[in-house]
């Protein structure tokens, strides 16, 4: 009687265990492809499932997009450039019923033909194409990856190329290129700012031979500026009008400030005279 109970109780267990586990839970982002017996009976979901244990047999599918890396690849490029590239691919299951009947491994075979598509484009471009065209390198694979795996129910949303390695003599090489470029660019914008300063400074001097008091007026301007560096001694070219404007004011001057000339005597004269003029005096003077 006590085994019959016993018995009766693990009985009970194990349907409610089995009871339990028919029942599934399928969210919002999967589907369940659904066998019975072996035959398809189509994608359910989402929500509550109800599984017969034995009898039926469920596959789920995420409907959610995934980033799927490629691993580094290791190929020659159309100018025989060795590099190695990583890139990553961003695909979504459409069609769940595909993805499960008509290949063995949706996962697997999608990083394998992103692989041999990567292999095949990039073989078919020089280094500075690869290094300079990743969008439209990326869209074009894109486009050939999903239309492999179309049959499948996968669409391929976004491929990107990751990363390029170089061989380090191609980097130093490039180094080089790029600095000389850099050095070339310099030069010219120099260059070009000589030639617009020379077209402004030749500018300048047309408008100041056509107004000589402009002139002045820089030159008085120039000498304002300097004055303000408390220079001891100050070398200043002046224009030529301003030169003859102090010529004449030094003549003025030299007039205004020279003695009267003085009346020529002669020697002779002048003892005999004194003389005179004693012996006059002399001979005026009251006798005693």
């Amino acid at each position: 009687m006590t085994l019959a109970i016993v018995l009766g109780a693990i009985l009970i267990v194990l349907i409610v265990i089995l009871v339990l586990s028919a029942f599934k839970v399928i969210p919002e982002y999967e589907r369940a492809v659904f066998f019975r017996i072996g035959h398809l009976k189509g994608a359910k979901g989402p929500g509550l499932l109800i599984v017969l244990p034995v009898i039926d047999k469920i596959t789920r599918v995420s409907l959610r997009t995934v980033a799927l890396a490629i691993p580094v690849q290791e190929l020659v490029t159309k100018d025989n450039v060795t590099v190695k590239v990583t890139g990553v691919t961003y695909y979504a299951v459409r069609d769940p019923i595909k993805a499960v009947m008509d290949v063995q491994d949706y996962q697997s075979a999608t990083a394998q033909v992103s692989q041999v598509t990567l292999l095949t484009v990039l073989r078919q471009f020089e280094l500075d194409a690869l290094l300079r065209e990743r969008e439209a390198i990326g869209g074009r694979l894109r486009t050939l990856i999903d239309a492999a795996t179309e049959p499948w129910g996968v669409e391929v949303t976004i491929v990107e190329i990751k990363d390029v390695e170089l061989p380090e003599s191609m980097r130093r090489a490039m180094a080089r290129e790029a600095e000389s470029e850099r050095e070339r660019r310099a030069k010219v914008i120099h260059a070009r700012g000589e030639l617009e300063a020379s077209e402004s400074l030749a500018q300048a001097a047309g408008r100041l031979e056509q107004h000589p008091a402009a002139l002045q007026l820089r030159t008085l301007s120039t000498l304002a500026e300097i004055a303000v560096e408390k220079n001891s001694t100050i070398v200043f070219p002046l224009p030529f009008e301003v030169m003859r404007v102090f010529d004449a004011m030094a003549r003025v001057l030299e007039s205004s400030v020279a003695p009267p000339a003085s009346p020529l005597v002669d020697d002779d004269d002048q003892p005999a005279a004194a003389g005179a003029t004693a012996n006059s005096g002399v001979g005026d003077l009251p006798s005693a």
